[in-house]
């Protein structure tokens, strides 16, 4: 059996911002997402890993690094696991973006609906999914980590979950959370999700979820 941790990366100031980053370049952990980092490695601190994948982006090495370095292991990077491509969203603002038809749209049919000059979910989904099945394939026993990121993450699991991907919007996937999937002969098993070991983000909000809040980066 393949026990794969999928490992969204930590903060950065585009989350604080509210800012879609997508495959901008430059974008790094800030203070807060440095320090996750670190607590994720320490965390997994006696759970046997084989290897480490990670999406190219530098938010998701960063937040692979710690983990590495305490292992001894390479950094493997697999252009399948990378963000969504949100094309011409990049560097949008969540507030502005969701005003337009597109973005209704795509809370409701990612699968097909396409971003401009980017991907559908489902191209999103095919391409993650491929990487992952390479993967299983090179580790059929053992524990791989996979860092990436949130809608990615989620496009996975409701693969594995076998739901439909115009359902991924149901989930949440939080910075430098760990979600478990066992990939065994009798199928897939989703063991774990949206873990960070935290009980502070179960507090009530004091407000409603907003509408810029529903898709994450």
């Amino acid at each position: 059996m393949t026990q794969l941790l999928l490992i969204r990366h930590a903060s950065n100031d585009t989350l604080k911002d509210h800012v879609l980053a997508g495959w901008t370049p430059g974008v790094s952990l800030n203070e807060e997402g440095r320090a996750q980092a670190q607590a994720l490695a320490a965390r997994l601190d006696g759970v046997p890993i084989a290897a480490i994948y990670s999406s190219p982006l530098e938010r998701a090495v960063q937040t692979a690094e710690p983990l590495a370095q305490a292992r001894g292991l390479e950094i493997q990077i697999r252009a399948g696991l990378g963000e969504l491509h949100i094309g011409d969203w990049s560097g949008g603002k969540i507030k502005e973006l969701a005003e337009t038809d597109t973005w209704r749209l795509y809370q409701v049919y990612p699968s097909v609906t396409r971003l401009p000059n980017g991907e559908t979910g489902q191209e999103m989904q095919a391409r993650a999914v491929a990487e992952l099945d390479a993967i299983c394939a090179a580790h059929p026993q053992g524990t791989v980590a996979i860092v990436s990121h949130a809608d990615v993450i989620k496009a996975i699991l409701v693969h594995y979950a076998g739901a439909h991907l115009d359902h991924y919007q149901r989930l949440v996937i939080s910075p430098a959370s760990i979600s478990v999937v066992w990939i065994g002969e009798h199928g897939p098993r989703l063991f774990r999700l949206n873990d960070t070991g935290r009980t502070d983000d179960l507090v009530p909000p004091k407000h409603t979820e907003s509408k810029e809040q529903k898709t994450e980066e």
